[in-house]
């Protein structure tokens, strides 16, 4: 497909030109009708279009205008078009003329498609946060809020049988020859039945010889496959299948693993796939109370401006897709060093390390001590001197460091030392006495602990900040943050003089 050019022309009256008094004055309708040419410029989208050969597509100054207000607006696909086709302000905004019927949805997704897979899958973010950059309105705001929040998936958790049989079928779907192994070595339900298995749901023995047989199916089938090389759909579902046949199973009672006989796990494995339909969806303790399936969405926002300076949208689990280390690439590309605030989940010691270094002011609060007996003793209240390895407990006695664990972790074993001492009630339940475990960055957060109890400035300076798959959620997120600062600018006065973006200064 030939990049499509905006040449001017439109079906029926230029919305714009003959209905500009309709638009309301200063909204992003406006400011894209007037300066889409500008924001997205043709050049914007080359490399998304690299054939020369075939019909020309949709102009993408017009799928960005409209994948930007979509954002905006938190629209389905179907809506938006329903929008271009009958709302004269969308129309003036993408350049429609009145008579146009806009697109197919799916022009929509299949878009958002190719911006994703591209070598610049943010570049409308970006193209925003250049007007941002020359308009100057960040110019002297050195600081920069870090927050994060769940997005829920767009698809339903399943249970490990749905689960189970929706990668299978999967597997006979895409696997060449998969279907007449199937036809043979799976025998614990009929896969072409869209329905689930007729079993008396409510017994508990029959859910488990159920899924003991599903999984039976699934690693037989595995293991029959014919030998062959994998396209890329084929080889997921394999890798599917795979995944949720051992992820929710364990082998049955008296079992050693190898005679094929499986149960339900107790309790739920690290890391967990909760949906066939969206492997990439993951389950998010956001804090104890609160419990979603979905993505993590993270931003850097200038709180002064509200004008967001990078966001990046991840998996909701695993170590590095925590909010302390998506943060050091949230502010990888500040020019100067900025106040980062921050709640307790940027506090840890790498990530303030990490931005000492870089010579960042940090008001992040530090995470909170748990005494090992309610309302007793924390670790601070112990003297620990790391240089002379060394801790002193608040009964006066001292022990000494041990060597670090493999997490970088050291231990004072005061064990022997609590038996008859009249403070262990306070310090610790075990029957063998204090193992009190010293963090591998104690003092830095012990220095931002003290900090942040005693410095009257730091409290003064914190502030509590208020589709499926990472890669489609990701540009989403990113178009999403693009429109909202585009809105924002736009009420700041954005506009464009001698080819230079500006804010015009707000007249009475």
């Amino acid at each position: 497909m030939v990049q499509g050019e905006w040449v001017g022309e439109t079906v029926g009256p230029d919305v714009w030109a003959t209905c500009r008094g309709l638009i309301p004055v200063g909204s992003v309708f406006a400011f894209l009708a007037e300066h889409r040419g500008q924001l997205f410029p043709a050049v914007m989208f080359e490399d998304m279009y690299p054939s020369a050969n075939g019909r020309p597509s949709m102009p993408p100054q017009v799928l960005a205008a409209a994948i930007t207000l979509q954002a905006l607006h938190g629209m389905s696909d179907f809506e938006t078009v329903q929008e271009l086709r009958c709302d004269l302000r969308w129309k003036a905004a993408c350049g429609l003329g009145l008579h146009d019927m806009a697109f197919d949805p799916s022009l929509l997704a299949y878009f958002r498609r190719r911006l994703a897979r591209s070598a610049r899958p943010n570049r409308v973010f970006e193209a925003v946060r250049e007007v941002v950059k020359a308009t100057g309105v960040l110019k002297g705001k050195h600081r920069r809020a870090l927050d994060s929040t769940v997005l829920d998936d767009a698809v339903a958790t399943q249970d490990t049988v749905t689960q189970l049989i929706s990668a299978v079928r999967a597997v006979i779907r895409e696997v060449p020859g998969a279907g007449p192994v199937a036809a043979v070595q799976c025998t614990a339900h009929d896969y072409s039945d869209p329905g689930r298995p007729r079993i008396a749901w409510n017994d508990q023995q029959a859910r488990a010889d159920l899924v003991d047989a599903l999984v039976g199916d699934a690693l037989r089938l595995l293991g029959h496959l014919p030998e062959q090389e994998l396209g890329e759909k084929a080889a997921n579902a394999a890798g599917l299948l795979a995944l949720v046949a051992r992820q929710d199973v364990e082998p049955a009672e008296e079992s050693d693993g190898r005679d094929g006989r499986w149960r339900i796990t107790r309790g739920t494995v690290r890391d967990r796939t909760v949906s066939t339909v969206d492997p990439e969806a993951r389950h998010i303790h956001k804090n104890r109370t609160r419990h979603q399936e979905g993505f993590r969405a993270h931003v850097a926002l200038e709180p002064e401006a509200g004008l967001f300076t990078e966001v990046a949208l991840t998996a909701g689990s695993g170590p590095g897709n925590h909010e302390a280390a998506v943060a050091q690439d949230l502010l990888a590309d500040e020019d100067t060093p900025v106040t980062a605030l921050g709640d307790a989940a940027y506090g840890t010691g790498d990530l303030r390390e990490h931005l000492q270094d870089q010579g960042h002011d940090l008001v992040l609060k530090p995470p909170p001590l748990k005494p090992a007996v309610p309302g007793g003793f924390t670790a601070d209240e112990f003297t620990v001197d790391t240089e002379q390895g060394q801790v002193t407990c608040p009964a006066g006695h001292t022990r000494p460091l041990g060597r670090p664990l493999a997490n970088g972790a050291r231990q004072a074993q005061f064990k022997k030392l609590c038996a008859t001492c009249p403070l262990k009630d306070r310090c610790t339940r075990s029957k063998t006495g204090r193992v009190l475990s010293i963090h591998a960055q104690y003092d830095l957060l012990k220095a931002a602990r003290d900090q942040a109890a005693t410095d009257p400035g730091w409290q003064a300076e914190y502030r509590r900040v208020p589709y499926r798959g990472v890669l489609k959620n990701n540009t989403w997120l990113h178009n999403r943050a693009a429109a909202l600062n585009l809105r924002r600018l736009i009420n700041l006065g954005l506009t464009r003089t001698h080819d230079t973006w500006t804010l015009a200064p707000a007249t009475t």
